[in-house]
């Protein structure tokens, strides 16, 4: 039996040892174990009952090289001292990190081209786990350095992940806390012919604000099932949000459509958190005509705009909360903390840049809001339109 068809045949809670069956016959390995990425993104952490005979204690993420390799994404092949060596492999699902897998095998068996094979099995392994992820709590029990707060578990049930990743893009997120709540809203989807994206803030810290989340993005995603446009789908979750708290729980959102053919943008800005280009290093306020939160008034109108990326062009989307230092222009001037921050790491990867925006803001000498979150998106052009000749963030008209 292959490793794929034991790893779908296998209990949810019993995928490593079904994993552990096939790696001992196909490559003699004398043990394997998963480390996890736990929910602040700062340790990795061994699913138990850990088989590693020194055991497999959990580890920070910048450390020892399980680490690099959860950071830079590349196998990494350690020829231990004795008869064995150590094969560590990126688990990673479309863009978004699960952890790495860590096989012991014979030294003779550590090859490059056993080190390609085990790579396929880790990604079948993220596949399988996010398919067992909904019938047992084993995996998300092992990602808990604490326990979460009530409103942070809504949260984590909610929003899609941390990262989606295809062709044409490449997209990840931080947020903090991480372990409590702040009601922040982050959804996409993603066809052949478009991503859609969803970014909001928070309304305060706690289950209340969790609440608000949750409820419009339940708005949100059953307009877009529907096929309503963005408009639609920003009308839909305001009548919604207003109906079930009279204008008491408004919500600053931005809905985005990019067109995956041609970099061209429609946007919905509802009040939304604050939009930055990057191109070329340099990076500037998205100038978008904010419009009134969802929820605030009965039948708001609300109209697109749109924009143009270019080939290497990074979006930055900034959410602090309302009510917090981010509201004000001084903070999201052009010399200001958010622009300092984005400056910083703009030479960063897609994936590492938005936990430094996050602690880069929170190291500000007014310090950023109590939840702050941050999502890259880069387009790498990928069947792009020629180049726009208009400034960055300047409107452009929309594709043809």
């Amino acid at each position: 039996m292959t490793v794929e068809g034991a790893l779908r045949g296998a209990a949810p809670h019993l995928l490593l040892d079904s994993l552990r069956t096939s790696l001992t016959r196909l490559y003699a390995a004398s043990s394997a174990d998963l480390l996890l990425i736990d929910y602040g993104f700062t340790s990795l952490r061994p699913v138990v009952p850990v088989q590693a005979p020194a055991g497999a204690p959990h580890v920070p993420v910048d450390a020892g090289p399980a680490g690099r390799v959860f950071r830079t994404q590349q196998p990494y092949l350690s020829r231990d001292v004795g008869p064995t060596a150590t094969v560590y492999l990126p688990v990673t699902v479309r863009g978004d990190r699960f952890g790495v897998l860590v096989v012991i095998l014979p030294s003779d068996r550590g090859t490059p081209e056993t080190v390609e094979s085990l790579g396929r099995v880790a990604e079948t392994l993220g596949h399988a786990l996010c398919v067992a992820d909904r019938h047992t709590d084993l995996y998300r029990s092992t990602r808990r350095t604490h326990a979460l707060s009530v409103a942070g578990e809504m949260q984590w049930d909610t929003l899609p992940g941390r990262a989606c990743a295809g062709p044409a893009f490449d997209l990840h997120a931080h947020w903090e806390p991480a372990y409590t709540s702040g009601g922040h809203l982050l959804d996409w989807s993603v066809t052949a012919d478009e991503l859609l994206l969803t970014v909001a803030d928070g309304i305060g810290p706690g289950t209340p604000a969790a609440l608000v989340s949750t409820f419009a993005l339940t708005a949100i995603r059953n307009a877009r099932r529907a096929g309503l446009d963005l408009v639609g789908q920003a009308s839909l979750t305001d009548q919604a949000l207003y109906g079930q708290y009279r204008g008491k729980s408004p919500l600053a959102a931005l809905l985005l459509r990019l067109d995956l053919a041609t970099g061209g943008i429609e946007v919905v800005d509802a009040g939304s958190p604050s939009l930055w280009l990057i191109r070329d290093a340099v990076p500037e306020r998205v100038e978008l005509d904010r419009q009134l939160p969802l929820g605030m008034f009965e039948d708001t109108v609300y109209a697109p705009q749109h924009l143009r990326l270019l080939p290497g062009d990074r979006l930055i989307f900034v959410a602090c909360g309302t009510g917090h230092p981010a509201s004000t222009g001084e903070y999201e001037a052009p010399e200001g903390p958010v622009a300092r921050a984005l400056a910083r790491t703009s030479h960063l990867s897609c994936a590492d840049a938005p936990g430094a925006v996050v602690r880069a803001l929170c190291e500000t000498p007014r310090g950023a809001s109590d939840a702050v979150l941050v999502l890259c998106l880069d387009w790498n052009g990928r069947g792009a339109a020629p180049p726009d000749p208009r400034p960055g963030g300047e409107p452009a008209a929309p594709p043809p």
